[in-house]
């Protein structure tokens, strides 16, 4: 295996669904976008919807970017990266399709239902559910469906997990 991105609205499970798959490789590493995002910058962090937009969206930039170098640096010494961020859009897809050099790699989707999602990002500390649930038409609408795009409004993370690690093949992508 080379890398995994994981994706998903924000509430979706991408976090815990990384962590959970990457702990199933000997050598892998989480690499955790909003941790690259919103603890690496100690002065000056403009999170994602915040103002400037221009600054914010320079940084979720600078993010993945960061993230793909890690990811690379990773796979090169035999790690399994296993990445998380919300890629909603085919622009941000592109980023990573064009800043990611370990390929091919797996892209998995997740998409429970919206409903799913509140009830999920009610039970976290970090509530986010209002501020970004009109991704999901957005995912839904302009997101190519490339990858692996997987249901989980009833499975576990568990569940999940065991899904992806059973669909693998179909979650590769190269370009």
């Amino acid at each position: 295996m080379r890398a995994i991105l994981i994706s998903g609205l924000p509430g979706a499970g991408k976090t815990t669904v990384a962590r959970m798959l990457a702990a199933r490789y000997p050598r892998s590493a989480h690499i955790e976008g909003d941790i690259v995002g919103e603890r690496f910058i100690v002065n000056g962090c403009v999170l994602p919807g915040g103002s400037p937009a221009d600054e914010a969206d320079a940084q979720l930039l600078l993010r993945r970017r960061i993230m793909c170098r890690m990811a690379d640096e990773y796979a090169e010494a035999s790690f399994v990266p296993v990445l998380d961020d919300v890629v909603v859009s085919p622009s941000v897809l592109d980023v990573y399709l064009d800043r990611l050099a370990t390929k091919p790699f797996a892209f998995v989707q997740l998409i429970p239902d919206l409903a799913t999602i509140e009830r999920r990002d009610g039970g976290r500390d970090k509530h986010v559910f209002e501020m970004w649930k009109h991704l999901d038409t957005e995912l839904r609408t302009t997101m190519p469906r490339t990858g692996l795009w997987l249901d989980t409004t009833h499975l576990t993370a568990e569940q999940t997990v065991d899904a992806i690690e059973a669909n693998l093949h179909t979650a590769m992508i190269a370009s």
